[in-house]
């Protein structure tokens, strides 16, 4: 069974500072289990909104909540505590104590004592078939404490914590995926971990030698209640950060002049002895990668936390106090897995140096719960240094991650510990240095000269003159034979009298006397007309250069660049027994030529093409090798390949050998030596740029996915590094029996997977592979939901025959799908990318042409039935009240500051998030809320993803904010979509007033037979939270103008 405790807030707290406040915190204990909340400064009414699960064992035990101010320099002062027995909880009704405010007491229990205050609490108790339930629903987002006993045998711990520290597994897609989660919860095995995977993201290089890395690291040596105050003091930092205008707080230490200066060159540290982790050069300058690990606003430290399964990450500010380096202080929990459970880790890093060029930072990580774990503190060392030049003049950096052990006392399980030490961060940093590479385009410095420099300067190593590749093209013998007939003929008429005219000669016109004579003028003529042609084609050819070759790219975005050079094994078409082959490289229909290589069978080319700068990458690029005829003549195909991107990574493009098809190239076993190169010159901003452009399309709010989820979409479609997942849909594929799956977008191809019964089936195909996209309408073959039809052209898409429902009678694959969750936004996505990708410009034009008559239709549709693609419900009034204050003050509920998220929070909402307001269309504002109701308000602890949108009344006199609320991880969550609708408008008879109508439907994607019941329930369940927000925010804006 668990024990849920929800901690909302205290009030009446005795004062145990000198200012007339307190710093209060909570202490949570049940049995051998602890917990605690994070500190709130300065206050007696503080309010933490957390929630903590425990494990209960016996039902006998007591939970222990005590309240405490934390003194930084001395013992915590205790304020109050009380005490709730399980059994308590047990007997009450559905096992749920509701929110009370329980009296504190003092630990004297004299009746006499002064009051300590009250806590406002709610605590739940469910069992373990109610649990699993719960935990498959979680996001993570929640704060979850499952502290329990460490057992004897974690002696041992420390090398079992270091030996895991390789990566966590992702999620797989289905059901496997809960019961994981739910094995490793109910795992009892309680190894601790050294938190080690220590991704010491951020490298500097700038300060003094390794003494003064041990000078500094052995500041850092504290006892465990240090580390657990350092903890607290973090996570408050790093909450109220925006709000904080102290001095010493340097987050402006990462803008541009604000390195240091110190007079006189600083040495670059050492790497530490334990040995080198990341060696790696990057195709970006040094202040741009210490930005990415150790920069205030850098989302790599989270995804990876992420990534991880890392969970209450928290990034103090950076500080700098006088005459000492720049420091701050991270803390975390690591993900636990069937051998180790999660533990506690501090991390304070620290800057040796920063000048703009080189970086170095030292962090030394702590794991106080781990065994031994109080003698030891593992060190990292970060180096960021400019790197070598590049052929792209770009800038580029080294980083540098060398580790070592600082034993504070000594101990014999030393080289146990290290050893441990060193097989986990092996692990750990190749996921980090894989993860990184989508932030930072990695170098290969043995090779770049090879793969760029080179093929330019093979150009240079084969200078022959005109004169020698004419007498190679045309033969010596044929050379030499025909200059020996023509000074042999000149010669001759030199010498020779001048004839008698007989037969039928005239003036000018001398004919042959005998046979001989002409024999020996034809053969004369034809060896002319014979060298005549061959220097005309050589010429020809000779003109016809490399036109293509060494341009350099224009634009930022993806770029690619094509190294050809050489090939083998060609066949011979010219009556010499050669071929004179040149190859034409096709990619988005814009093409690239190569020069001509004169009669050889191997050619070697060594040139370079590059392609300007695309917004998405390129899915395909035809290759085609023909033999040159002449300017005129029609060329003789001599091979042909198209290259998927998709099926190829990054290192295998580097270095490619591509076999021709063809009758010619089959026969002869023909093949090209290509080297490819893809890279993004934009980083992470071309995938939002992307995402934006979609949105635009679309008409709906795209989320960006997670490092982790776009991981296994590439492992599960065997994709390159560089594609990301745009989004996917629940859905029917039918062909003879309709299989339920899951449907994949990406910017450059659709995939769907299905997994019945063990029987897997996925298959993908490119969005330029798709000729035709048919919606058909309801049926009940479609089980009365629209459907599409899938066409691909004629030829494509073989690997995906066997979803394909049929083959119509132009030869062309048809996929069917259908029973969408959400058929509007499906349908929009799918026929976005594919517009997108596939048509030409010509071809959307006609479609926008074709569909002007409908759009005006479509439009008004859209802004009396729809809202932002999802169907418009019946509207239902289920509030109506008068504040005594104006619409503007009201507003502050939804401006995303304070006010917004601290009603929300008391409301019960959990992890409130808001994106700022974004103007949708003219005169409509849009933004995005996530949060989390805790199990007071839902006993699901159900996660809302909503959308919101406000406009001015038409007399200008108020708001109108409607609102798209889809609920996860709840019974029939997919079958419906709320819709939330406030008038905000200043009343009429008080100028300091204003009026607030309420009005909730359900939009019913799927019919249910619960359809009455869950109407019924959320309209009493929200209609409630929204009448408990107005009048928080009634209070919280009176109060605020009376103490004005």
């Amino acid at each position: 069974m668990k024990l849920y405790v929800y901690v909302q807030e205290a009030k009446g707290l005795p004062a145990k500072d000198y200012n007339g406040l307190s710093d209060p915190y909570v202490k949570l204990q049940l049995g051998k289990s602890k917990a605690r909340t994070r500190v709130i400064r300065k206050t007696l009414n503080p309010s933490w909104n957390e929630e903590f699960t425990f494990k209960v064992d016996d039902l006998s035990e007591e939970l222990h909540i005590s309240l405490w101010d934390e003194d930084k320099f001395l013992v915590d002062d205790f304020l109050g505590q009380v005490k709730v027995p399980v059994s308590k909880v047990l007997d009450s009704e559905k096992h749920t104590m509701p929110l009370t405010w329980f009296p504190l007491q003092s630990r004297s229990n004299r009746s006499k004592s002064k009051p300590c205050g009250e806590i406002l609490l709610t605590v739940s108790l469910y069992g373990r078939e109610n649990y699993n339930r719960f935990l498959h629903q979680e996001s993570g987002l929640t704060r979850y404490v499952n502290a329990e006993s460490l057992s004897a045998r974690e002696s041992t711990e420390p090398i079992e914590t270091l030996a895991r520290i390789s990566n966590s597994s992702l999620s797989s897609f289905g059901s496997g995926a809960s019961e994981e989660a739910s094995s490793i919860q109910e795992d009892k095995m309680n190894t601790s971990s050294l938190a080690g995977r220590f991704f010491a993201m951020f490298t500097n290089k700038n300060t003094e030698t390794t003494n003064k890395i041990t000078e500094t690291t052995n500041k850092t040596t504290e006892t465990t209640n240090q580390t657990e105050r350092a903890e607290s003091e973090s996570s408050e930092n790093y909450h109220d950060c925006e709000d904080n205008s102290e001095e010493e707080q340097s987050d402006g230490f990462f803008e541009e002049g604000f390195y240091s200066t110190d007079s006189g060159e600083q040495e670059i540290p050492s790497p530490l002895p334990g040995g080198i982790l990341l060696d790696q050069t990057y195709a970006t300058s040094p202040r741009n990668l210490n930005a990415i690990l150790f920069g205030p606003n850098s989302d790599f430290k989270r995804e990876l936390a992420q990534l991880e399964g890392t969970t209450d990450l928290v990034e103090g500010p950076w500080r700098k106090a006088a005459g000492e380096p720049m420091k701050r202080v991270v803390t975390y929990t690591k993900a636990a897995t069937k051998l180790v459970k999660a533990v506690k880790a501090t991390e304070e890093q620290t800057y040796l140096i920063a000048d703009g060029k080189v970086f170095a930072v030292l962090s030394s990580v702590s794991t106080p719960d781990v065994p031994y774990g109080s003698s030891f503190r593992c060190e990292l060392l970060f180096c960021i240094t400019p790197g070598p030049e590049v052929p792209t003049e770009e800038e580029s950096s080294h980083l540098s991650v060398s580790w070592r052990m600082n034993f504070i006392q000594s101990t014999m399980m030393k080289s146990m510990i290290e050893g441990g030490a060193r097989q986990g961060l092996k692990d750990s940093y190749q996921q980090f240095s894989k993860f990184l590479t989508q932030y930072a385009t990695p170098l290969d410095v043995s090779s770049l000269a090879f793969e760029q420099e080179q093929p330019r300067l093979d150009l240079q190593m084969d200078p022959q003159s005109e004169w020698k590749l004419i007498v190679s093209y045309i033969g010596i013998f044929t050379l030499v034979s025909t200059l020996f007939s023509l000074a042999y003929l000149l010669l001759h008429i030199f010498l020779a009298n001048p004839s008698v005219m007989q037969g039928l000669e005239f003036g000018g016109l001398d004919l042959p006397d005998s046979l001989g004579e002409v024999i020996t003028c034809g053969l004369l003529v034809l060896q002319v007309e014979r060298i005549f042609k061959m220097i005309s084609h050589f010429m020809h050819a000779r003109f016809q250069k490399a036109g293509d070759h060494g341009i350099k790219a224009q634009g930022d975005g993806w770029l690619l660049t094509v190294a050809l050079i050489e090939g083998k094994n060609f066949s011979a078409v010219d009556a010499t027994g050669y071929s004179d082959p040149y190859v034409v490289f096709t990619c988005n229909g814009k093409p690239r030529t190569s020069s001509i290589k004169l009669q050889t069978l191997d050619p070697q080319w060594h040139e370079i093409f590059e392609y300007d700068a695309t917004e998405e990458p390129p899915s395909v690029m035809d290759v085609e090798v023909f033999d040159f005829e002449g300017p005129f003549a029609e060329a003789t195909s001599l091979g042909y390949a198209e290259i998927n991107f998709l099926k190829f990574t990054s290192q295998e493009l580097a270095d490619l050998w591509i076999p021709l098809q063809g009758r010619l190239a089959q026969a002869c076993q023909s093949k090209l030596h290509l080297r490819i190169f893809l890279n993004n010159t934009k980083g992470p901003d071309v995938v939002t740029q992307y995402i934006t452009k979609m949105e635009k399309e679309v008409g709906k709010k795209i989320a960006r996915r997670s490092p982790q989820t776009n991981s296994t979409f590439q492992k599960l479609f065997s994709l390159p590094s560089e594609e990301f997942l745009i989004n996917d849909f629940s859905c029917y594929l039918k062909r003879k029996m309709p299989l339920q799956g899951r449907l994949f977008l990406s910017a450059r191809m659709l995939g769907f997977y299905a997994n019945l019964f063990g029987h897997k089936t996925k298959f993908s195909f490119l969005w330029e592979d798709i000729e035709e996209i048919v919606e058909l309408p309801p049926s009940l073959a479609s089980m009365g939901s629209p459907s599409l039809a899938i066409f691909l052209r004629r030829g494509r898409g073989l690997d995906a025959s066997h979803g394909a429902k049929y083959t119509d009678d132009k030869g062309r694959l048809k996929f069917h799908f259908q029973s969408f969750v959400s058929y509007n936004v499906a349908c929009r996505t799918i026929m976005a990318l594919w517009r997108n990708r596939a048509l030409s410009l010509e071809q959307k034009m006609q479609i926008v042409e074709d569909e002007e008559p409908t759009d005006s239709g479509d439009l008004q549709n859209e802004d009396s039935g729809y809202f932002l693609g999802v169907e418009e419900a019946s509207m239902t009034k289920v509030h109506s009240q008068t504040l005594p204050f104006s619409v503007e003050s009201l507003m502050e509920l939804y401006d995303g500051g304070r006010l917004d998220k601290e009603i929300m929070e008391k409301s019960g909402c959990l992890n409130y998030r808001t994106t700022a307001w974004e103007i949708y269309k003219q005169k409509v504002y849009q933004r995005q809320i996530w949060y989390k109701f805790n199990r007071n308000v839902s006993g699901f602890g159900v996660e809302i993803t909503s959308i919101q949108q406000k406009s001015k009344l038409d007399d200008g006199n108020g708001w109108i904010i409607d609102e798209v609320l889809t609920l996860h991880g709840v019974p029939f969550g997919d079958h419906f979509q709320l819709q939330v609708r406030r008038e905000l408008e200043n009343a009429v008879s008080a100028s300091e007033a204003c009026n607030v109508r309420v009005f909730v439907g359900i939009a019913w994607l799927k019919s249910t037979t619960s359809q009455k019941r869950i109407t019924k329930n959320i309209f009493e369940k929200f209609t409630d939270h929204l009448k408990e927000t107005l009048r928080l925010a009634e209070e919280e804006i009176l109060t605020k103008k009376q103490l004005r």
